[in-house]
Parts: structure tokens; sequence; C-alpha cells
């Protein structure tokens, strides 16, 4: 019988400290990360982690990833889910990794979490393994202003407001100036990060991974006052278990029930498993 495993991070704030002054603001991303929660122990994976704003750094997520990779066999589930603000950093390694020569990042509570990292980690978990990956952000391009990307319109409909500075306050992107600002502080170390994962032997994922997230790169995530908007409409279109049908029918619903201005994506790597694919959502 197929063994399943689940993290859930949410963060409401950033450290501060180490994002040179930015708090990071949100309201619902704890929430995100509580409701996953009790979707997977409905679900029936038992072994379940939420970490919670402070608790959700990037020493603390490592660990639980490392933790899952030694545990779980061909054929076992990982449920992955991240609800925070994004952001993202040069890429080093080429146009070839990211057409648009920027990495995405999650921001942690101690620090931008690269998503090479994430992949690393993807990278040590057993051939066969099912991933399944939320995440409930955005990483607009460097650059894109909101009201480049939004009407008023389409501002008020989304975010209940015409002033793209507030907008930008509501949304789970960081700030870009604040992107940069970071990335000019610590380039030396981001730059290092890269060069050390691109120095490691690159093994071809063995594992499954399937991720669905929250927008397009140039889409805004909205936050909101219970969850974020793509994590509360993919609560709605669940329904608690009375959804049926695979992964891409559950995307293709979830987007059906989004605003024009907020297209979640779905994006799968790995070794391919179509019977995983086909399989109803969270599925241990």
């Amino acid at each position: 019988m197929a063994r399943g495993r689940s993290l859930h991070i949410g963060l409401n704030r950033v450290d501060p400290a180490r994002y040179n002054g930015w708090n990071g603001k949100l309201i619902a991303c704890e929430n995100d990360a509580r409701d996953m929660d009790e979707l997977a122990g409905k679900a029936g994976i038992e072994e379940r982690v939420t970490l919670l704003t402070a608790q959700a750094t990037v020493d603390n997520v490592t660990a639980e990833l490392r933790k899952a990779a030694r545990i779980l066999a061909p054929g076992d589930f990982l449920f992955f889910t991240y609800s925070g603000h994004g952001g993202q950093v040069p890429d080093l390694n080429g146009p070839e990794d990211e057409p648009d020569r920027l990495d995405e990042t999650m921001c942690l509570f101690d620090r931008e979490y690269i998503d090479d990292e994430l992949y690393k980690e993807f990278e040590s978990f057993a051939e066969g393994v099912r991933i399944l990956c939320l995440l409930d952000c955005c990483h607009s391009g460097s650059g894109i202003r909101v009201r480049e990307i939004l009407t008023p319109e389409a501002m008020e409909e989304q975010f209940q407001t015409t002033d793209p500075h507030q907008v930008e306050t509501t949304s789970r992107l960081m700030p870009l100036d604040k992107q940069a600002e970071l990335y000019e502080r610590d380039k030396e170390f981001f730059d290092g990060i890269q060069r050390e994962l691109n120095a490691k032997d690159n093994r071809e994922l063995g594992a499954t991974a399937l991720l669905i997230s929250a927008c397009q790169d140039n889409q805004l995530a909205a936050d909101g006052l219970r969850n974020g908007l793509f994590t509360a409409t993919l609560l709605e279109v669940w329904n608690g278990g009375e959804f049926t049908g695979g992964y891409k029918a559950f995307h293709r619903e979830i987007l059906k029930r989004m605003p024009p201005t907020q297209s979640p994506n779905l994006f799968i790597t790995g070794r391919a498993n179509n019977r995983f694919i086909r399989q109803t959502p969270f599925t241990v």
C-alpha cells in the first residue's frame, strides 16, 4: 500500500531584519496551509507537517523535504503546498533553463528560496515517487508593473481597488523594487547558491512532479480574507472530495472559475507517469 506524506507552508509575513525592513504582510496564507493540511488528512495522508510564518525557514523546509525523500519509496506520494510571496533573481544557468533569464523564488521567513533549490531536493526522491506541488504565489517578471498588466477595471474586479500601489500590497508578489534591492545586497550569496547547484551532479528527476501554480508569469495572485483566490477556488472545485476526474480536469475546472486576470498554470516534469496524471487529485 502506498504511503503519503505532506508539507504545507504558509507565511503571513517574513522577517524584516532579513528583508531590508520589508515584512511582506499578507492575510490568508496561514489559513491556506491549515486548510491544505485538513484536505490532506481527509484524503488519507497521515504523515503531515505544517510550517507557519516564523517556522517556515529555509532550514526547516529543507529538513522536511529531505526527511520525506528518505522515507518515501517508489509509488509513494508527496503533497507539497506553499502560500506566500513570490519573487525572482537573475538566473545564472543560461537561457535554456529559464527563457526570461530569471529564477523564481519563494519568500520563506529568513530568505528567498530559489526554485533550483527545490528542484534539487526533488531529485533526491526515489524513482516512481509522485509529487504534487501547489504554489499560491506569483512571480511577475522583472520590470512589469501592476498598471502595465491590469486595467483599472481588472484591478477593481480582482483586488477591489484601482490604486496600483494598493494592489501591490494585497497581491502575493514581492515588490519589484524590493526584489532588486535584496538581490543587489545578497548577489554573491544567491549567485553562489546557483553555482554550487550547477557544480553538483545533475541527476534526472526519477520522481514525477506535477505543479499547479496560482497564475501565469505575467499575472498577479490575489490574497484574500480567508484564503488566497487560487486556494479558495481549488477548495471550491474539490468540494470536500466530491470532484471526480484527474489532475488535468481538476486544473481546467479551477481555471474556468478564476478571473481572466489570474490563470493557474499546470506543469509536469520528471519521469512519465500517466497513471498519476489520471488519478483523482490527492490520491495516496
